[in-house]
């Protein structure tokens, strides 16, 4: 029996929404076919930060790992999603059902994912979520909004939680086809040499 599979990515392409003032997202043809070439070749230019994506904690502080040094085993394996629409500027611990042997907490906030254009106010991740997260075994946090902390944050306090539980990061995930529950998660970033993150291919499968 084929297991469904949810592609929870974002496709990278020009008029990407991305976070204001950060590099737009531009691919430019090098080679073309019909033009004394056997092969189309094309180069990229976008942010570490474009679409879905793996944060580093070297994003968060000079000293930690590059998205390439880091353990790929909390991108892959059972996951839960929660339905966190309604939770307002912060996912809060009373936001959370019961989480026994989630090691993966994903989080849909958005009604409808905003392809086209930058969203200022979405919902982050309160820092006590996160430690209670952690407390509980889990490994990775991730959700469809642009940032686990508030856009206007200036103290980075869920990101600082994050790194002091050496969590994993995924952020600007499309989850609006998947119904909430458990699922396995497939999310390898892309192996950047001291990259701060990295685009991710991010889907979502049925458990066997």
């Amino acid at each position: 029996m084929t297991r469904r599979i949810w592609d929870i990515s974002q496709p990278l392409r020009p008029g990407l929404p991305v976070w204001p003032g950060d590099t737009a997202f531009r691919q430019t043809s090098t080679w073309q076919m019909g033009e004394g070439s056997p092969v189309n070749v094309s180069a990229l230019t976008l942010s570490t930060h474009a679409g879905t994506h793996a944060d580093a904690p070297l994003h968060y502080a000079d000293d930690a790992p590059d998205i390439a040094s880091v353990e790929l085993v909390p991108y892959l394996g059972e996951c839960l999603l929660i339905d966190a629409r309604g939770a307002g500027a912060l996912i809060l611990p009373e936001h959370l059902p019961d989480l026994a042997a989630a090691e993966r907490v994903l989080f849909r906030t958005f009604d409808t994912f905003p392809h086209d254009a930058w969203v200022d106010e979405t919902t982050a991740i309160a820092p006590e979520t996160i430690n209670l997260l952690a407390a509980q075994g889990t490994r990775l946090v991730g959700l469809d909004g642009p940032s686990i902390d508030p856009q206007t944050s200036k103290t980075m306090d869920a990101h600082l939680a994050v790194l002091r539980h050496d969590i994993r990061v995924l952020e600007g995930l499309m989850l609006d086809a998947v119904p909430p529950g458990r699922y396995e998660l497939i999310a390898l970033p892309m192996a950047i040499a001291g990259g701060d993150a990295a685009p991710v291919r991010a889907v979502l499968r049925e458990l066997a």
